[in-house]
This record gives C-alpha cells, sequence and structure tokens, in this order.
C-alpha cells in the first residue's frame, strides 16, 4: 500500500469501502482488479498506485475494517466502568457496525479470513484475538460482580460472538427488522441467558 498523505487517506478510503462492496457481492476470488479499477473509477495502472498486489488490497480492507471496528466498538465501550453494561454497549455497537450498509470490510473480515496468508494473516488474527480477550475480560469482571452466573469467560464471550457476527448473514435492511430492534432484541436474549439465577 502506497503511503498515507492526508489527502491521500480519503481516496484510498474510497477505494477500499468500493472494493469491499464488490467483495461481498461477488467473493474474492470472483472479483478481479479490473472490476474494482472500474467501480473506483481508475485505470489498473491508477489502482496499483494505491495497491501493490490483490492480496495487499485485502489486507488493506481488513485492517481499515479492523481499525473502524476498534473506533466505533472498542474504544467506547472501553470507557464504560461497569462490565455488564460495557458488555452490552459492545453488542449494540457492534450490531450497529455489522448492519451497516456503508462500509463492508467488517463482513469482509468474517467471510474472507481464510484468503488471507501468512504474516498478513497473523496480524489480522492478533487484533481478533484482542477483541476475544477484552470479551473474557469483561465476563470475567461481571462474574466477579455478581452480574453473570458462573460461566466459562471464554465460552461466553465465543458465544456473544457468535451471536452478534453471524447477523451480517441473515439481517437485511430495509427489512421488518430495523437495527434498533434487531440490538434491543439481541441484547435481551443474551443477557438474559447470562444471569445469575
Amino acid at each position: 500500500m502506497a503511503s498515507k498523505s492526508s489527502e491521500e487517506t480519503p481516496r484510498l478510503r474510497g477505494i477500499l469501502e468500493r472494493a469491499a462492496k464488490l467483495i461481498c457481492a461477488n467473493g474474492y476470488e470472483a472479483t478481479s482488479m479490473q472490476q474494482i479499477a472500474d467501480a473506483c473509477g481508475l485505470t489498473k495502472a491508477g489502482l496499483y498506485h494505491h495497491i501493490t498486489t490483490k492480496e495487499s488490497l485485502l489486507m488493506a480492507i481488513m485492517t481499515y475494517g479492523m481499525d473502524l471496528f476498534e473506533e466505533r466498538v472498542l474504544t467506547p465501550a472501553n470507557a464504560v466502568a461497569d462490565p455488564m453494561e460495557r458488555l452490552k454497549v459492545t453488542m449494540a455497537r457492534n450490531l450497529d457496525l455489522v448492519t451497516d450498509e456503508t462500509s463492508k470490510s467488517v463482513t469482509i473480515i468474517l467471510h474472507e479470513d481464510h484468503s488471507l496468508t501468512g504474516d498478513a494473516q497473523r496480524e489480522i488474527n492478533a487484533r481478533k484475538k484482542k477483541y476475544v480477550r477484552f470479551l473474557e475480560d469483561a465476563f470475567k469482571a461481571a462474574i466477579e460482580r455478581g452480574q453473570v452466573r458462573e460461566v466459562d469467560p471464554t465460552l461466553a464471550a465465543f458465544s456473544m460472538l457468535g451471536t452478534m457476527l453471524w447477523t451480517y448473514k441473515w439481517y437485511r435492511p430495509g427489512g421488518a427488522m430495523n437495527p434498533e430492534k434487531l440490538s434491543a432484541g439481541m441484547i435481551d436474549m443474551f443477557f438474559r441467558g447470562v444471569l445469575p439465577s
């Protein structure tokens, strides 16, 4: 990826967002660099000015998605002192991000994680593990306060992740369930299941 000057960053973000939408629609393997260049209003050579290879494009999309995730989910949730509220804020913000039609980069992280290799895959996986540890720590703290019954924090973390992250497979914007109703319903169902007896 080319170095990001202040002028370059918005343009690169636009490329990543358009590429992510195409890859979500067609799959990574079936999406060509020419299709991405066309969608961005660039020549193929112009696209390669910003991205060196197709895999580096995928890595850039996933990095951008993780950056968005940390900015919109982890940072605000970390500011919540109460562990149960922290978990609820995390779920609400994560669902908001997963159902956001304007950015598909987070969906790419979920759907195309097997397409990265080597150091790129290890880097993204390390960032994902950071999120799992964040959830485990929040569950441990909630258990210690008696807010959550004695459950395995790792099992609880992965159950919560599965509940939130699978949403992109079935949720349809503009359907009977709006994002607010989805978030309230899922928070209610999940957290009732972990309350002390």
